[in-house]
């Protein structure tokens, strides 16, 4: 009966451990892993106050698995708005583990309500990235709260899934 229960013990730890998850980075893709098949996202960085000022704002197009990655110097809380922005947006907010933290869907067109980058409650709303995509592909794509991003700009030593 000893033995049984160690053997328990010992694959629930197995199975409770979850190593960081390596894949193979690009610059200009966003991969998110979790459960079931990776997404992958041609992205277009902005990394800028300039580039990150402006955004998407004044286009009238979106192609579906494309988006803009904005990207942070350092985690901090944001907000984002849809001042100028013509097209419905997904928001997916990343803290700098590349962990999705909370995910705004369908913000409309030119609203200018902020919409912050945490979720109610959040205890840690600091955020290094921000993927904006079209408005319904993170659900069609299956990007949610809890996937992990792979991303060369992540910090690699503490990314949950690090770039080979």
């Amino acid at each position: 009966m000893k033995l049984r229960a160690v053997s328990v013990v010992l694959a629930l730890l197995v199975i409770n451990q979850s190593p960081a998850l390596a894949a193979t980075c690009h610059p200009d893709r966003a991969l998110f892993q979790g459960r079931g098949k990776p997404v992958e996202i041609a992205v277009e960085i902005a990394d800028s106050d300039e580039e990150r000022a402006r955004g998407l704002m004044f286009r009238r197009d979106l192609p579906a698995g494309q988006g803009m990655l904005f990207i942070y110097e350092s985690p901090q809380p944001v907000s984002f708005w849809m001042r100028n922005t013509q097209i419905a947006l997904d928001m997916i907010f990343i803290d700098a583990r590349g962990e999705v933290r909370h995910v705004h869907p369908m913000a409309r067109p030119l609203d200018e309500t902020a919409i912050p980058g945490a979720a109610p409650g959040d205890p840690a709303p600091e955020r290094l990235m921000v993927l904006e995509v079209r408005g319904g592909d993170a659900a069609r794509l299956g990007i949610h709260p809890g996937m992990v991003l792979s991303h060369p700009r992540l910090p690699q030593q503490d990314a949950l899934a690090p770039c080979d």
